[in-house]
């Protein structure tokens, strides 16, 4: 069993956004993948560990690994109880996450020349801004272009305030996973083209895929 684990939001096109990559996670697999939230949403990882026989490998959900993942996350799986359940490490700057978001900063109409933005959701955590700031540097090499960050919420600088430092034509590249408030701050923030978040794009499938392979193989090592 496959627990995906996601950050809540009351906009009801996120929950869909989720739903659909499990199920193409558990198509790409062969296991039963079940959603769960960290907040916002019900159920909480709890909840669906309590309803869970055998065992479950928990793939958090998360582009950075700030406060919902090191530490909310762990505590639902204690207060679950269940006594087999490995937790793989959230998403972060992988490799196929940078090249998703360049897909979609392409589709939404980038052109070589453009001022780039990478708008993350932020974080109180300095450990999860390092890891936006290598997912920029990835995708600044994979661009050829310098790459800025913006932050929907809790960090600085904030989006607006990014794309307002650069000159010329501005595209802003998602760091999000699904659709929300954090998204639509993106859409304010006044630049010329705006990615959509990441969503079920093949790269995130695959990531999911092979987060959960690794956790297997370890559980066979050990």
């Amino acid at each position: 069993m496959i627990v995906l684990a996601a950050h809540g939001t009351r906009d009801p096109a996120g929950p869909r956004v989720i739903t659909r990559l499990a199920a193409r996670v558990s198509s790409a697999t062969g296991v039963p993948v079940r959603v769960a939230y960290a907040d916002v949403r019900e159920p909480d990882v709890t909840t669906v560990l309590r309803s869970v026989r055998g065992p479950a490998v928990v793939v958090p959900a998360f582009l950075a690994s700030g406060y919902h993942v090191r530490v909310d996350i762990p505590a639902q799986i204690e207060a679950s109880g269940h006594p087999d359940v490995v937790l793989t490490p959230a998403f972060g700057p992988a490799p196929e996450l940078v090249l998703a978001v360049r897909d979609r900063l392409v589709s939404a109409g980038y052109r070589r020349g453009d001022a780039v933005v990478l708008a993350a959701a932020g974080s109180s955590d300095p450990r999860a801004l390092a890891e936006v700031r290598a997912a920029a540097r990835a995708l600044s090499s994979l661009l050829d272009t310098r790459v800025r960050i913006g932050y929907a919420a809790t960090a600085s600088p904030s989006v607006a305030e990014a794309v307002a430092s650069c000159s010329g034509r501005v595209a802003v590249a998602s760091w999000l996973l699904a659709p929300g408030l954090f998204q639509r701050r993106l859409s304010a923030a006044g630049a010329d083209v705006v990615a959509e978040p990441l969503g079920v794009h093949a790269g995130v499938v695959d990531l999911v895929v092979r987060r959960y392979r690794q956790a297997v193989a370890r559980s066979v090592a050990a």
